[in-house]
C-alpha cells in the first residue's frame, strides 16, 4: 500500500525545499509513497496550518511552518511505513 504524503504551501522556496527533503527521504527510505504538492489555500487550511511549509502523512500533519531535517523525515516515514 503507498503511503501518501502532502506537502502543504502555496509554491514559495521552503515549500520547494521540503518537497525536495521528502521525495530525498522517501528514496533512501525506500518506502512506497505517493508525494503530492497541494496549493489551495482553502485545503491547507483545512488541516488547520496556518504557516506553510506543512507535511502531512496518510492525513495525519506531522510539521508545520518548519523544514524537518532528513533524518526525522525518514524517521517519520519509516513510523508511518510500519502501521
Amino acid at each position: 500500500m503507498n503511503m501518501n504524503i502532502q506537502i502543504l504551501g502555496t509554491g514559495c522556496s521552503t515549500c520547494k525545499k521540503l518537497f525536495e527533503m521528502v521525495k530525498k527521504a522517501v528514496l533512501e527510505t525506500g518506502v512506497q509513497a505517493v508525494i503530492e504538492k497541494v496549493e489551495d489555500i482553502e485545503k491547507i487550511m483545512a488541516y488547520e496550518i496556518f504557516t506553510t511549509p506543512g507535511l502531512v502523512i496518510n492525513g495525519q500533519v506531522k510539521a508545520a511552518g518548519r523544514i524537518p531535517k532528513l533524518e526525522e523525515l525518514k524517521t517519520m516515514l519509516q513510523a508511518a511505513s510500519a502501521n
